[in-house]
């Protein structure tokens, strides 16, 4: 679609797929892309990539990733900023606006800019709020989730993040549920616009379940009975997502079979409570999987379980309603805005006998894969990119 181009605005996200984490932030890349695709907004991205004084380990190869490009039909630039990795928190918002500051500064002569934008409300917002003093520019903040509870709990964080949303022109939030988190902490509730996520209709959608099981057994090679109880879990590896407490209630299900799609941090952790508890056998890691491979495998299974101990609201719940099935997930984040009738799964509480129950319950009920993915009619990522152009052109004359 051609539209043409008559305001523009600068995004700054340190939440944006690059060559070495293509999935990273891919929800934030949709979103603008469907806002660059379909609007009179035309989006250019800076995308800082944090590195430490000396790139070992793990962020060797991110070195090579801050380079520039054009990705997702938009310009994208990738500046890096000194990363002091587990003390640098405070510093990070001042970091990064001081090493994207002088790119800003020549796009904006180059082509002025509208409107400045921060995809994630920390570091992005404090930085984003810099750079938008500097070139005289409103700014817009967006909150997803874990920047408002884990930097809400710090004192400094907290702090930034009051002084972010007040001088913000305006202020987004992924759920109404996380919009009163964010009013709890002490910003002004009526300042906050919900914005929810969108959604790859064509990718994902239900598909014929004839002889998907016995595909997935030989791409995967799990050995996967027709009659076991198939769930999946889509998330990464940490504390947060609770995976740990699904393997456990796992003990307790003879047949289920868990599909772990995700990498992080505590996969070994897991994988050992998976041996401790004796599930080691019916516990798959996946690891990271191109898009493409998501649709099959949420089919294919009886529930997508996510237990996480806070959210914003989760892609995953959506795409997997999408590929029409339910979902069994905490009280955490947008989950009562997802889950608005039995089709759509059950709300736990976050304990293994209740993670149990819920699948069992989700399990013995039989749901139509059609009744299912209409609970999420909503979202898409058209929807999202209009609402995002109107929310941009409220903060602009």
């Amino acid at each position: 679609m051609n539209v043409r181009k008559s305001r523009r605005v600068l995004s700054l996200s340190t939440l944006f797929p690059n060559s070495v984490h293509p999935r990273f932030g891919i929800f934030v890349a949709k979103s603008l892309e469907a806002l660059q695709r379909d609007t009179h907004w035309d989006a250019t991205v800076i995308n800082p990539i944090g590195l430490p004084p000396v790139a070992l380990g793990r962020y060797k190869p991110l070195a090579a990733a801050a380079r520039e490009g054009h990705e997702f039909g938009m310009d994208v630039h990738r500046p890096f900023f000194r990363l002091l990795p587990k003390v640098g928190g405070r510093l990070n918002p001042k970091l990064i606006a001081k090493s994207v500051l002088p790119l800003a500064r020549r796009l904006h002569a180059e082509r002025p800019f509208d409107l400045v934008d921060a995809q994630f409300f920390y570091p992005d917002g404090p930085a984003a709020m810099m750079i938008a003093r500097d070139l005289g520019l409103p700014f817009s903040v967006k909150a997803r989730g874990a920047d408002i509870h884990h930097w809400g709990a710090r004192g400094y964080g907290r702090e930034a993040l009051l002084e972010t949303a007040s001088e913000a022109a305006g202020v987004l939030a992924v759920s109404d549920a996380l919009a009163d988190d964010m009013a709890m902490l002490g910003m002004v509730r009526d300042a906050i616009t919900v914005h929810y996520t969108g959604l790859d209709r064509d990718l994902f959608r239900p598909l014929d379940h004839v002889g998907l099981r016995a595909r997935l057994a030989s791409t995967f090679s799990i050995p996967l009975d027709s009659d076991d109880t198939l769930l999946v879990t889509v998330g990464a590896l940490i504390e947060r997502k609770g995976q740990a407490l699904v393997i456990k209630a796992l003990a307790d299900l003879p047949k289920g079979r868990l599909l772990l799609v995700g990498t992080g941090e505590d996969e070994a952790s897991l994988r050992a409570l998976a041996r401790e508890v004796g599930v080691a056998d019916r516990v798959h890691f996946l690891g990271s999987l191109a898009p493409s491979m998501l649709p099959p495998i949420l089919t294919a299974a009886d529930a997508m379980v996510l237990p996480s101990a806070s959210e914003g609201l989760a892609n995953a719940w959506i795409e997997a309603l999408a590929c029409g099935t339910p979902i069994v997930i905490t009280d955490a984040g947008g989950a009562r805005e997802v889950v608005t009738s039995p089709e759509a799964g059950v709300i736990v509480a976050r304990n293994c006998r209740a993670i149990r129950e819920g699948i069992e319950l989700v399990a013995d009920r039989h749901r139509s894969p059609d009744e299912v993915a209409a609970t999420v009619y909503k979202f898409s990522w058209d929807r999202n990119g209009r609402a995002l152009a109107d929310h941009y052109d409220s903060l602009v004359s």
